[in-house]
């Protein structure tokens, strides 16, 4: 049996992995210290039960549920929070959770629930397993093709009319990122949302187009709106993803052949279509967080690429988004945190000015007092004689 234990507490992932090792040596336990982690084990390995912290950075536990329960739906959650709020509880129950333990955990409690859920798999049959194996493998070679037959390559002799006989008429969705980083994280949430939706608007499927692209197809049912589609999918992007998109659509298409075609329209279109700068939680929350880092990490080498990456955001529009919400610009900010602190560190005789200036993150003590000469109009050391002359006359 496989054991995820997603918590971004190094000292509760390891305390319930040596419980587990313990009493179940015969299972095999992962850790992952946030979602995007977990995700990625999710998806390597066949995961039988996952525990999960409910406030981990960058996305909850209770979202990381949300976004993988239909993929994963045979994978037993165990959350764990250091909060018993119940409405935390509650929702944790709504999205299928077996259970809610609240930190610090009791060993016995923890391998009393491990023991009922254990008994659980093992119930199940083998030949559900083999049944889903197979239904994967199906998904997956439907996938592939149409991924090549959509964008103009070669796919043999291999006949696209049997693969697409459940959708005689149909609408193509894509989404398509703006960004240089990896983005694993983000294509596993597009296909989970947008597959997700297209269930339950109608049928049809969700595949990779490139690697900042995915391409959904969708058969909308008689009753359902296209544009409540869109409209759902946007908001739930807006919500989730952390780096600008864009999302573009066909009219109903009736031949297979008009497939090619119409994805490479899109394509073009996305030269001129003005991406959403949306990000989870929005642009004050991601900015506070971004700020946090900076006062926490300020004499360490802070460079925008790297705080940007912290938010999850494209540096660009980080830049832009940065400056909206301060007034100020990155770099301009950054300067202003350290050299308030290297105020405060000059007020103590002890230290001396290379020190204070590799204590606020700056190695080269001439450009220190140049930031600083430009700052306040005067040099450190004019700063501190000043204002220790001025202490020791008050005293």
């Amino acid at each position: 049996m496989n054991i995820l234990i997603a918590d971004d507490e190094n000292i509760i992932r390891e305390g319930i992995q040596r419980t587990l090792v313990g009493r179940f040596p015969e299972h095999t336990t992962y850790l992952a210290s946030n979602a995007e982690e977990a995700i990625a084990i999710l998806r390597a390995c066949r995961i039988d039960i996952a525990l999960t912290d409910i406030l981990m950075p960058g996305m909850t536990g209770l979202e990381m549920i949300n976004l993988t329960r239909s993929q994963y739906p045979h994978v037993r959650w165990v959350v764990i929070s250091a909060y018993s709020e119940f409405a935390y509880a509650q929702e944790a129950m709504r999205l299928g959770a077996k259970d809610y333990l609240l930190k610090p955990i009791g060993k016995e409690m923890l391998v009393e629930i491990m023991e009922k859920l254990g008994a659980e798999i093992q119930e199940e049959s083998e030949a559900t397993e083999e049944a889903e194996l197979l239904r994967m493998n199906r998904k997956f070679v439907r996938e592939a093709v149409f991924q090549r037959f959509s964008s103009g390559l070669d796919i043999g002799r291999f006949d696209m009319k049997p693969l697409m006989e459940s959708y005689p008429r149909f609408h193509l969705i894509m989404v398509k990122m703006d960004t240089d980083k990896v983005v694993q994280l983000e294509h596993f949430i597009i296909e989970n949302v947008m597959g997700e939706l297209i269930e339950q608007y109608g049928s049809g499927f969700v595949t990779t187009h490139d690697r900042i692209s995915l391409l959904g197809l969708v058969a909308v049912q008689p009753g359902r709106k296209l544009d409540e589609l869109l409209e759902e999918l946007r908001k739930n992007l807006v919500k989730y993803l952390k780096v600008p998109f864009q999302i573009m659509h066909t009219e109903q298409i009736s031949d297979i052949q008009q497939v090619p075609r119409e994805v490479q329209r899109m394509r073009q279109a996305s030269t001129t279509q003005v991406y959403e700068h949306n990000a989870s939680g929005g642009g004050d929350q991601l900015i506070e967080v971004a700020l946090q880092y900076i006062r926490t990490h300020y004499q360490e080498e802070l460079s925008l690429e790297k705080v940007a990456s912290v938010v999850y955001l494209n540096p660009v529009y980080f830049s832009q988004l940065f400056k909206q919400k301060t007034g100020s610009g990155f770099k301009e900010h950054v300067i202003q945190i350290r050299l308030e602190q290297a105020k405060q560190l000059l007020l103590n005789p002890k230290l001396k000015l290379a020190d204070v200036a590799d204590r606020i993150g700056y190695q080269d003590i001439r450009h220190f007092s140049q930031l600083f000469r430009k700052k306040y109009g005067e040099t450190p050391s004019e700063f501190r004689s000043k204002n220790l002359t001025a202490a020791g006359t008050s005293s």
